[in-house]
């Protein structure tokens, strides 16, 4: 097995052990926009656990040494991706910046705060990815500072259909630690989910819309 492959499975259990990744496949949750969903996510949780952050801290080492060696700053989106981002920058020993979901309303009006210089290679750290749309956006305003924005890489990806294809039109890499796959794979092997409650749980993610309806 992989360093990656351990990786993936050691963060899937830890979620699931400090309850920031719950599932109901039978009682599905209400998401804010309304889709109905057998998982719901909330990595905010592991800052509270310095076992886990760190696992997390040293899976994102691992990740940017290999695929994105040349990664000069590392960038953290607000609010969520902020520690994650500082604890991975300071592990390494680089810069660290943060990318607000909106510019500041007064002062110098910072999207980026931080110091990022034209053509630093950075790279994007997330705690989510559900449709993408946040850590894209985020990748774009380092890209308008001038800087080359690597790719993203976040926890956990519930690999849902939209977040791949916004991904790959926008020609960004994105890695995660763990997906929904591995969570239910090992789910299972903890007893948290049933060997029946996996053809609805791969249902979800397959048509997340038609979910519950």
């Amino acid at each position: 097995m992989s360093q990656l492959e351990t990786i993936a499975q050691h963060i899937a259990a830890s979620l699931l052990d400090i309850e920031a990744v719950s599932l109901r496949p039978h009682q599905p949750f209400t998401w804010t926009s309304g889709l109905k969903s057998p998982i719901y996510c909330d990595n905010r949780l592991t800052m509270s656990h310095p076992v886990i952050r760190e696992a997390i801290a040293e899976g994102f080492a691992a990740l940017i040494k290999e695929k994105f060696p040349e990664t000069e700053v590392v960038a953290g989106t607000a609010t969520a991706g902020i520690p994650h981002a500082a604890w991975v920058a300071q592990k390494l020993g680089l810069p660290m910046i943060y990318v607000r979901d909106k510019a500041k309303g007064h002062g110098k009006e910072n999207l980026i705060e931080g110091s990022v210089k034209p053509g630093q290679k950075v790279i994007v750290i997330e705690d989510l990815i559900s449709t993408g749309g946040s850590s894209l956006k985020a990748a774009l305003a380092v890209k308008e500072a001038g800087a080359d924005a690597l790719g993203v890489l976040a926890i956990f990806s519930y690999q849902l259909d939209k977040a791949t294809q916004a991904f790959e039109a926008a020609d960004m890499p994105l890695h995660t630690l763990s997906n929904y796959s591995k969570l239910l794979e090992v789910a299972l092997k903890k007893g948290k989910i049933k060997e029946e409650d996996l053809e609805l749980l791969r249902s979800w993610r397959a048509n997340p819309s038609e979910f519950g309806v």
